[in-house]
């Protein structure tokens, strides 16, 4: 059954599902995806990383100082590094704020959206409230499963507060969104971390 939560002669921005957690599975339904949680298998990237062991030292040195109380600082100080370390790797384009325009339902802001030659990478940045914000998440992978061609039998997205981050898989073929039970924290789990992003976007051959 469609869900009555959403109108189908309203507009709706992917941040307006955010305040919608209560009702993840009913929304998801509605755009005929259902939804999952159990501990996903993400691929993994095994080969040595060069510039680990300083970037993890340089984030565990300089984050005692920085004042992480908003969305911007930790977009700026905690994932943006991240995200550059894996450029090196990947050669992925990042577009930031990207745009999206499906129909009046499925339309909003891509706060990161990562894309190689193998596969894309959406990331979704919060303040606090993963859960929130995976229900937001969620949304915009059903949006890109729509926007893109079904080449890739998966699409990756991700929800961090910084500290926390959190993966999302949509099963093209099932059409079901999965929510990975694992969190990782950085720089804790930092090299866990990068080592499944650059998995997920595929290494350079001459790394």
């Amino acid at each position: 059954m469609k869900s009555t939560i959403l109108s189908e002669n309203t507009a709706y921005n992917f941040s307006d599902y955010f305040k919608w957690v209560d009702y993840l599975e009913d929304i998801l339904a509605y755009f005929s995806y259902v939804f999952a949680k159990q501990h996903y298998e993400l691929p993994r990237h095994l080969e040595p990383l060069a510039n680990l062991a300083e970037l993890k030292a340089r984030l565990s040195r300089t984050l005692p100082y920085i004042s992480l109380t908003n969305e911007t600082a930790k977009r700026e100080f905690l994932i943006a590094p991240i995200l550059l370390e894996l450029v090196d790797y990947t050669h992925a384009k990042i577009k930031v704020e990207f745009p999206l325009m499906v129909n009046d339902q499925l339309k909003g802001t891509l706060d990161y959206y990562l894309q190689s030659q193998q596969n894309l990478l959406v990331i979704e940045a919060k303040n606090s409230d993963l859960e929130r914000g995976f229900m937001q998440l969620a949304v915009e992978l059903i949006a890109l499963d729509k926007w893109t061609d079904g080449v890739t039998p998966h699409l990756y997205g991700a929800v961090s507060t910084g500290e926390i981050w959190r993966f999302g898989i949509l099963e093209r073929a099932t059409k079901t969104v999965i929510q990975d039970l694992n969190l990782f924290r950085v720089p804790a789990d930092l090299e866990e971390l990068l080592r499944i992003l650059i998995a997920i976007l595929g290494t350079l051959s001459s790394i």
